[in-house]
């Protein structure tokens, strides 16, 4: 069975098995989306207009996606604390991040009513200041970036806002736009009113 292309390189097989807490618990978690034309749909807008750009000018085998997208099941795995080491297995905000792009929940809602999908990845040998800073310039028409550090992977979404909104986050994980208002300020001028 050929694998079912989101982009020009990326797999939805990829998008849904990158985690490190998929890999250690693959037999407990379905990856796979379940509003699959709608999640998919958006999975592949967000490989249109970003990631293929992006492996475009740095290469196939500089790209590293490390958190793509987060089923129901990957979720709730996230959520969960891990029995040796008593830290949660990851941060998730359904509600916020995209991950889950056009996810339902039980009532039938979607996970974030922002739609859209979100990935997190780096550039090898490439500092993900460095990065930010191509993708803005590009004006590349992502509507949240999260930058955690030069040598951590960034986090961007692809979704009908389009607001190119770059935050920045502290040594705790809070929010923050200081240190990062050159961003902000070009992805404010670039935008298309």
């Amino acid at each position: 069975m050929t694998p079912q292309k989101l982009g020009k390189y990326l797999t939805l097989d990829e998008f849904c098995t990158c985690t490190q807490t998929y890999r250690k618990y693959a037999d407990q978690i379905d990856p796979y989306p379940k509003n699959r034309e709608e999640t998919i749909s958006a999975l592949a807008a967000l490989c249109e207009h970003i990631i293929d750009p992006v492996i475009d000018a740095f290469g196939r085998d500089r790209f590293q996606l490390t958190y793509g997208f987060c089923s129901a099941d990957l979720q709730r795995s996230l959520a969960k604390k891990d029995p040796m080491t008593g830290v949660k297995h990851g941060r998730v905000s359904p509600n916020l991040d995209q991950h889950m792009a056009h996810e339902l929940n039980r009532n039938g809602n979607y996970y974030c009513s922002r739609l859209g999908a979100a990935c997190d990845f780096r550039i090898v040998d490439l500092p993900s200041d460095v990065l930010v800073e191509w993708i803005v310039m590009r004006e590349l028409p992502f509507d949240s970036l999260y930058f955690y550090g030069a040598e951590r992977p960034i986090h961007i979404s692809y979704g009908p806002q389009h607001k190119r909104d770059v935050w920045g986050f502290t040594s705790k994980g809070t929010p923050t736009k200081r240190g990062i208002e050159g961003w902000q300020v070009q992805a404010w001028a670039s935008k298309d009113w």
